[in-house]
Protein backbone atom coordinates (compact mmCIF):
# COMPACT_ATOMS: atom_id res chain seq x y z
CA UNK A 1 0.00 0.00 0.00
CA UNK A 2 0.99 3.50 -0.67
CA UNK A 3 1.05 6.24 2.08
CA UNK A 4 -1.82 8.15 1.03
CA UNK A 5 -4.01 4.95 0.12
CA UNK A 6 -7.56 5.69 0.38
CA UNK A 7 -7.27 9.36 0.00
CA UNK A 8 -9.18 10.70 -3.02
CA UNK A 9 -8.17 14.27 -4.47
CA UNK A 10 -10.10 16.20 -7.27
CA UNK A 11 -7.91 17.99 -9.47
CA UNK A 12 -9.29 21.00 -11.38
CA UNK A 13 -5.46 22.58 -12.46
CA UNK A 14 -3.77 23.10 -15.13
CA UNK A 15 -0.18 23.41 -16.62
CA UNK A 16 2.18 23.38 -14.21
CA UNK A 17 1.92 23.83 -10.29
CA UNK A 18 -1.36 21.81 -9.54
CA UNK A 19 -0.79 19.22 -11.84
CA UNK A 20 2.55 18.70 -10.04
CA UNK A 21 1.27 18.67 -6.33
CA UNK A 22 -1.27 16.24 -7.38
CA UNK A 23 1.15 13.99 -8.71
CA UNK A 24 3.51 13.66 -5.94
CA UNK A 25 0.01 12.82 -4.08
CA UNK A 26 -0.86 10.26 -6.76
CA UNK A 27 2.69 8.65 -6.49
CA UNK A 28 2.12 8.20 -2.93
CA UNK A 29 -0.87 6.02 -3.41
CA UNK A 30 -3.92 8.82 -3.87
CA UNK A 31 -6.60 8.51 -6.06
CA UNK A 32 -6.51 11.21 -8.62
CA UNK A 33 -9.17 12.34 -10.67
CA UNK A 34 -7.71 15.05 -12.99
CA UNK A 35 -10.95 17.51 -14.48
CA UNK A 36 -10.41 18.78 -17.64
CA UNK A 37 -12.42 20.87 -19.98
CA UNK A 38 -14.14 18.84 -22.76
CA UNK A 39 -12.34 18.64 -26.67
CA UNK A 40 -9.12 20.46 -25.45
CA UNK A 41 -8.64 19.46 -21.93
CA UNK A 42 -5.43 21.03 -19.69
CA UNK A 43 -3.69 23.42 -22.62
CA UNK A 44 -0.29 21.36 -21.62
CA UNK A 45 -1.65 18.31 -23.56
CA UNK A 46 -0.70 20.41 -26.87
CA UNK A 47 3.09 21.06 -25.83
CA UNK A 48 4.44 18.15 -27.86
CA UNK A 49 3.44 15.16 -30.25
CA UNK A 50 0.21 14.87 -31.22
CA UNK A 51 -0.16 11.43 -29.45
CA UNK A 52 1.60 12.18 -26.23
CA UNK A 53 3.08 15.02 -24.76
CA UNK A 54 5.94 15.38 -22.64
CA UNK A 55 5.10 18.21 -20.50
CA UNK A 56 1.73 17.21 -19.99
CA UNK A 57 3.44 13.21 -19.14
CA UNK A 58 5.96 15.02 -16.62
CA UNK A 59 2.79 16.04 -14.49
CA UNK A 60 0.22 14.11 -14.72
CA UNK A 61 1.05 10.25 -14.02
CA UNK A 62 -1.10 7.87 -12.00
CA UNK A 63 -4.06 10.03 -12.50
CA UNK A 64 -7.67 9.09 -13.91
CA UNK A 65 -8.90 12.20 -16.76
CA UNK A 66 -12.83 13.36 -16.25
CA UNK A 67 -14.17 15.55 -18.69
CA UNK A 68 -16.47 18.53 -17.03
CA UNK A 69 -17.72 21.55 -18.81
CA UNK A 70 -17.38 24.08 -15.80
CA UNK A 71 -19.23 26.69 -17.22
CA UNK A 72 -22.21 25.01 -17.73
CA UNK A 73 -24.47 24.25 -15.04
CA UNK A 74 -24.40 20.12 -15.17
CA UNK A 75 -20.82 20.74 -15.39
CA UNK A 76 -20.72 22.29 -11.85
CA UNK A 77 -23.01 20.46 -10.14
CA UNK A 78 -20.98 17.37 -11.22
CA UNK A 79 -17.78 19.00 -9.62
CA UNK A 80 -20.11 19.40 -6.63
CA UNK A 81 -20.95 15.89 -6.22
CA UNK A 82 -17.15 14.79 -6.67
CA UNK A 83 -16.04 17.03 -3.83
CA UNK A 84 -18.93 16.15 -1.47
CA UNK A 85 -16.96 12.61 -1.31
CA UNK A 86 -13.71 13.79 -1.63
CA UNK A 87 -11.14 14.34 0.47
CA UNK A 88 -9.36 16.89 -1.45
CA UNK A 89 -10.13 19.24 -3.94
CA UNK A 90 -6.98 21.43 -5.49
CA UNK A 91 -6.76 24.32 -8.25
CA UNK A 92 -5.22 27.02 -9.87
CA UNK A 93 -7.41 29.42 -11.42
CA UNK A 94 -7.36 32.77 -10.95
CA UNK A 95 -8.73 34.26 -7.85
CA UNK A 96 -12.10 34.87 -7.91
CA UNK A 97 -13.27 31.99 -10.97
CA UNK A 98 -13.78 29.02 -7.94
CA UNK A 99 -16.03 31.41 -6.57
CA UNK A 100 -18.25 33.06 -10.04
CA UNK A 101 -19.04 29.08 -10.22
CA UNK A 102 -19.87 29.02 -6.79
CA UNK A 103 -17.16 25.87 -6.38
CA UNK A 104 -15.04 28.26 -3.84
CA UNK A 105 -13.78 26.99 -0.04
CA UNK A 106 -17.22 27.62 1.53
CA UNK A 107 -19.26 26.75 -0.87
CA UNK A 108 -17.81 23.57 -0.85
CA UNK A 109 -17.17 22.16 2.35
CA UNK A 110 -20.85 22.68 3.57
CA UNK A 111 -21.97 19.63 1.95
CA UNK A 112 -18.21 18.49 3.10
CA UNK A 113 -16.75 19.87 6.15
CA UNK A 114 -14.13 17.52 5.86
CA UNK A 115 -12.99 19.00 2.27
CA UNK A 116 -9.43 20.02 2.16
CA UNK A 117 -9.23 22.80 -0.46
CA UNK A 118 -6.06 23.66 -2.01
CA UNK A 119 -6.11 26.94 -4.18
CA UNK A 120 -2.77 27.88 -6.33
CA UNK A 121 -2.82 31.65 -7.51
CA UNK A 122 0.45 33.63 -9.13
CA UNK A 123 0.89 36.25 -6.03
CA UNK A 124 -2.03 34.68 -3.29
CA UNK A 125 -5.31 36.21 -3.20
CA UNK A 126 -5.87 40.12 -2.46
CA UNK A 127 -3.16 42.66 -2.52
CA UNK A 128 -2.60 44.65 -4.93
CA UNK A 129 -0.98 41.87 -7.78
CA UNK A 130 -4.09 39.80 -6.91
CA UNK A 131 -5.49 39.44 -9.81
CA UNK A 132 -2.71 40.00 -12.46
CA UNK A 133 -1.97 36.78 -14.45
CA UNK A 134 0.79 34.55 -12.25
CA UNK A 135 2.80 32.51 -14.86
CA UNK A 136 6.48 30.85 -13.72
CA UNK A 137 8.73 33.36 -14.92
CA UNK A 138 7.01 36.29 -13.48
CA UNK A 139 7.21 34.43 -9.90
CA UNK A 140 11.06 33.87 -10.33
CA UNK A 141 11.28 37.56 -11.16
CA UNK A 142 9.31 38.74 -8.64
CA UNK A 143 10.45 36.39 -5.71
CA UNK A 144 13.93 37.50 -6.52
CA UNK A 145 15.33 34.12 -7.46
CA UNK A 146 15.79 34.88 -11.15
CA UNK A 147 18.53 37.99 -9.65
CA UNK A 148 20.28 35.21 -7.97
CA UNK A 149 20.83 32.57 -10.98
CA UNK A 150 21.31 35.34 -13.89
CA UNK A 151 23.04 38.02 -14.17
CA UNK A 152 20.55 40.86 -14.11
CA UNK A 153 23.11 43.14 -16.34
CA UNK A 154 22.59 40.79 -19.27
CA UNK A 155 19.46 38.84 -17.62
CA UNK A 156 18.45 35.54 -19.28
CA UNK A 157 15.74 33.65 -18.06
CA UNK A 158 15.82 30.19 -16.57
CA UNK A 159 15.08 26.99 -18.99
CA UNK A 160 13.18 25.36 -15.93
CA UNK A 161 10.13 26.48 -14.67
CA UNK A 162 11.54 26.47 -11.07
CA UNK A 163 8.45 28.43 -9.38
CA UNK A 164 5.93 26.47 -10.91
CA UNK A 165 7.23 23.63 -9.38
CA UNK A 166 7.89 24.77 -5.81
CA UNK A 167 4.82 26.27 -5.81
CA UNK A 168 3.51 22.54 -6.56
CA UNK A 169 5.88 20.81 -4.08
CA UNK A 170 4.18 23.84 -1.38
CA UNK A 171 0.72 22.61 -2.07
CA UNK A 172 1.63 19.36 -1.45
CA UNK A 173 3.11 20.39 1.76
CA UNK A 174 0.58 21.95 3.29
CA UNK A 175 -1.99 19.32 1.76
CA UNK A 176 -0.16 16.74 3.66
CA UNK A 177 -0.57 18.76 7.24
CA UNK A 178 -3.98 19.44 6.73
CA UNK A 179 -4.70 15.28 6.51
CA UNK A 180 -2.86 14.83 9.55
CA UNK A 181 -4.69 17.91 11.24
CA UNK A 182 -7.99 16.79 10.07
CA UNK A 183 -7.11 13.50 11.95
CA UNK A 184 -7.27 15.28 14.97
CA UNK A 185 -10.00 17.50 14.44
CA UNK A 186 -11.96 16.09 11.69
CA UNK A 187 -12.03 19.25 9.76
CA UNK A 188 -10.93 20.39 6.42
CA UNK A 189 -9.78 23.50 5.97
CA UNK A 190 -8.46 25.75 3.29
CA UNK A 191 -4.80 25.64 2.20
CA UNK A 192 -3.66 28.25 0.28
CA UNK A 193 0.23 28.87 -1.59
CA UNK A 194 1.28 31.33 -4.83
CA UNK A 195 4.23 31.46 -6.95
CA UNK A 196 5.15 34.33 -5.40
CA UNK A 197 4.87 33.14 -1.80
CA UNK A 198 6.36 29.82 -2.27
CA UNK A 199 9.58 30.94 -4.10
CA UNK A 200 10.21 33.88 -1.48
CA UNK A 201 9.95 30.89 1.45
CA UNK A 202 12.09 28.62 -0.34
CA UNK A 203 14.94 32.11 -0.82
CA UNK A 204 15.06 31.71 3.23
CA UNK A 205 18.59 31.37 3.64
CA UNK A 206 19.82 33.96 1.00
CA UNK A 207 16.94 36.22 2.74
CA UNK A 208 18.57 35.86 5.81
CA UNK A 209 21.94 37.05 5.20
CA UNK A 210 19.72 39.58 3.51
CA UNK A 211 18.29 40.85 6.83
CA UNK A 212 21.56 40.61 8.54
CA UNK A 213 23.64 42.41 6.93
CA UNK A 214 21.73 44.66 4.47
CA UNK A 215 23.37 43.91 1.17
CA UNK A 216 21.48 42.99 -1.51
CA UNK A 217 23.07 39.28 -2.28
CA UNK A 218 23.52 38.53 -5.99
CA UNK A 219 24.35 35.49 -8.01
CA UNK A 220 28.54 35.63 -6.73
CA UNK A 221 27.20 36.05 -3.29
CA UNK A 222 26.73 32.46 -2.06
CA UNK A 223 29.46 31.26 -4.64
CA UNK A 224 32.23 33.34 -2.72
CA UNK A 225 30.67 32.14 0.68
CA UNK A 226 30.81 28.81 0.33
CA UNK A 227 33.27 28.54 -2.37
CA UNK A 228 31.74 27.22 -5.05
CA UNK A 229 33.51 27.16 -8.47
CA UNK A 230 32.84 25.63 -12.09
CA UNK A 231 35.64 25.10 -14.42
CA UNK A 232 36.48 23.46 -17.49
CA UNK A 233 38.82 20.68 -18.82
CA UNK A 234 41.25 20.26 -20.81
CA UNK A 235 38.61 17.91 -23.13
CA UNK A 236 36.14 20.94 -23.16
CA UNK A 237 33.91 19.29 -20.57
CA UNK A 238 32.56 21.35 -17.30
CA UNK A 239 32.81 20.32 -13.67
CA UNK A 240 32.04 21.60 -10.49
CA UNK A 241 34.05 21.40 -6.80
CA UNK A 242 32.09 22.41 -3.40
CA UNK A 243 34.82 23.32 -0.71
CA UNK A 244 31.99 24.75 1.63
CA UNK A 245 33.86 25.02 4.60
CA UNK A 246 36.12 22.36 6.29
CA UNK A 247 39.78 23.31 5.79
CA UNK A 248 39.88 19.28 4.38
CA UNK A 249 38.62 19.95 1.58
CA UNK A 250 40.55 23.20 0.72
CA UNK A 251 43.59 21.19 1.45
CA UNK A 252 42.61 18.00 -0.38
CA UNK A 253 42.19 20.50 -3.73
CA UNK A 254 45.48 21.77 -3.34
CA UNK A 255 47.39 18.14 -3.02
CA UNK A 256 45.35 17.39 -6.35
CA UNK A 257 46.42 19.83 -8.28
CA UNK A 258 50.14 19.44 -6.63
CA UNK A 259 49.73 23.25 -5.12
CA UNK A 260 50.62 22.66 -2.09
CA UNK A 261 52.36 25.81 -1.73
CA UNK A 262 48.59 28.03 -1.83
CA UNK A 263 48.14 27.02 2.01
CA UNK A 264 50.90 29.33 2.86
CA UNK A 265 49.48 32.15 0.28
CA UNK A 266 48.39 35.09 2.93
CA UNK A 267 45.55 35.47 0.06
CA UNK A 268 44.06 31.60 0.96
CA UNK A 269 45.37 30.65 4.31
CA UNK A 270 41.95 30.86 6.07
CA UNK A 271 38.63 30.63 4.34
CA UNK A 272 37.41 34.45 5.26
CA UNK A 273 40.45 35.04 2.97
CA UNK A 274 39.58 32.86 0.41
CA UNK A 275 36.18 34.12 0.03
CA UNK A 276 37.98 37.62 -0.43
CA UNK A 277 40.04 36.55 -2.76
CA UNK A 278 37.99 34.06 -4.72
CA UNK A 279 38.46 35.57 -8.17
CA UNK A 280 42.06 35.28 -7.58
CA UNK A 281 41.99 31.90 -6.64
CA UNK A 282 39.27 30.78 -9.82
CA UNK A 283 42.07 32.98 -12.06
CA UNK A 284 45.00 30.67 -10.46
CA UNK A 285 42.92 27.04 -10.83
CA UNK A 286 41.42 27.70 -14.44
CA UNK A 287 44.71 27.35 -16.27
CA UNK A 288 45.87 24.22 -14.26
CA UNK A 289 42.26 22.75 -14.76
CA UNK A 290 42.88 22.73 -18.32
CA UNK A 291 46.15 20.62 -18.43
CA UNK A 292 43.86 17.47 -18.48
CA UNK A 293 40.72 16.09 -18.55
CA UNK A 294 37.62 15.96 -16.56
CA UNK A 295 37.57 12.46 -15.60
CA UNK A 296 42.10 12.78 -14.63
CA UNK A 297 40.86 16.11 -12.47
CA UNK A 298 36.85 14.25 -10.90
CA UNK A 299 39.72 10.86 -10.08
CA UNK A 300 42.54 13.37 -8.27
CA UNK A 301 39.87 15.34 -6.43
CA UNK A 302 37.73 12.56 -5.58
CA UNK A 303 41.28 10.24 -3.88
CA UNK A 304 41.54 13.79 -1.89
CA UNK A 305 38.14 13.58 -0.79
CA UNK A 306 36.64 16.78 -2.17
CA UNK A 307 33.32 17.56 -3.31
CA UNK A 308 33.62 17.16 -7.05
CA UNK A 309 31.19 16.69 -10.20
CA UNK A 310 30.95 16.71 -13.26
CA UNK A 311 28.34 19.30 -14.90
CA UNK A 312 25.99 17.04 -17.28
CA UNK A 313 23.21 17.90 -19.43
CA UNK A 314 20.29 15.38 -19.62
CA UNK A 315 21.99 13.06 -21.74
CA UNK A 316 25.20 12.81 -19.65
CA UNK A 317 22.81 12.71 -16.27
CA UNK A 318 21.32 9.29 -17.61
CA UNK A 319 24.26 7.60 -18.79
CA UNK A 320 25.68 8.33 -15.44
CA UNK A 321 26.24 4.58 -13.52
CA UNK A 322 25.04 6.35 -10.12
CA UNK A 323 22.19 7.62 -11.41
CA UNK A 324 20.91 4.16 -12.79
CA UNK A 325 21.99 2.84 -9.83
CA UNK A 326 18.87 4.94 -8.05
CA UNK A 327 16.66 4.09 -10.99
CA UNK A 328 15.54 7.74 -11.91
CA UNK A 329 13.93 6.50 -15.16
CA UNK A 330 11.09 4.63 -15.57
CA UNK A 331 9.22 3.22 -18.77
CA UNK A 332 5.22 3.10 -18.15
CA UNK A 333 2.70 1.62 -20.08
CA UNK A 334 0.79 4.09 -22.16
CA UNK A 335 -2.68 3.29 -24.54
CA UNK A 336 -1.37 4.99 -27.96
CA UNK A 337 2.61 4.58 -27.47
CA UNK A 338 2.82 1.61 -25.83
CA UNK A 339 5.09 2.70 -22.92
CA UNK A 340 6.79 5.81 -22.23
CA UNK A 341 9.53 6.94 -20.29
CA UNK A 342 9.35 9.38 -17.29
CA UNK A 343 11.94 10.33 -14.28
CA UNK A 344 11.18 8.49 -11.19
CA UNK A 345 10.45 9.67 -7.71
CA UNK A 346 12.58 12.16 -5.66
CA UNK A 347 11.61 10.27 -2.44
CA UNK A 348 11.90 6.43 -0.77
CA UNK A 349 9.73 5.04 1.70
CA UNK A 350 10.80 1.43 2.96
CA UNK A 351 7.23 0.44 4.11
CA UNK A 352 4.82 2.20 1.85
CA UNK A 353 6.83 2.47 -1.39
CA UNK A 354 6.30 5.14 -4.10
CA UNK A 355 5.11 3.59 -7.02
CA UNK A 356 4.55 4.97 -10.37
CA UNK A 357 1.83 2.68 -12.30
CA UNK A 358 0.76 4.04 -15.39
CA UNK A 359 1.62 7.17 -18.14
CA UNK A 360 -0.91 10.23 -17.83
CA UNK A 361 -4.53 9.19 -19.08
CA UNK A 362 -6.01 9.83 -22.38
CA UNK A 363 -8.40 12.87 -21.76
CA UNK A 364 -11.95 11.79 -20.66
CA UNK A 365 -10.96 8.05 -20.27
CA UNK A 366 -12.24 7.31 -17.01
CA UNK A 367 -15.57 9.59 -17.90
CA UNK A 368 -17.55 6.03 -18.02
CA UNK A 369 -16.34 4.75 -14.47
CA UNK A 370 -16.10 8.20 -12.56
CA UNK A 371 -18.72 10.16 -13.79
CA UNK A 372 -21.16 7.16 -14.55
Amino acid sequence: MGALDGLTVVEVASYVSGPYAAMLLADLGATVIKVEPPNTGDPYRGWGRVDYSPPFGSLNRNKQSVTIDLKSDEGRAELRRLAATADVLLENFRPGAMARWNLAYDDLRVANPGLIYCSITGFGKGGPYGNFPGYDTVGQAMSGLLSLLTDVNDPKPMGISLSDHLSGIFACYGIMAAVIARQRTGRGQLVETSLLQATIAFMGENAAGFFERGSVPSRATRTHSAQVFAFVAGDGQPFVIHLSSPPKFWEGLTRAIDRIDLQDDPRFVKRPQRQKHYDELHAILTPIFRTHDRAHWLARLRAEDVPTGPLYDLAGVFEDPQVQHLGMVHELPHTLRGTVRVVGSGVTLSDTPVELRHAAPELGIDNARVLG
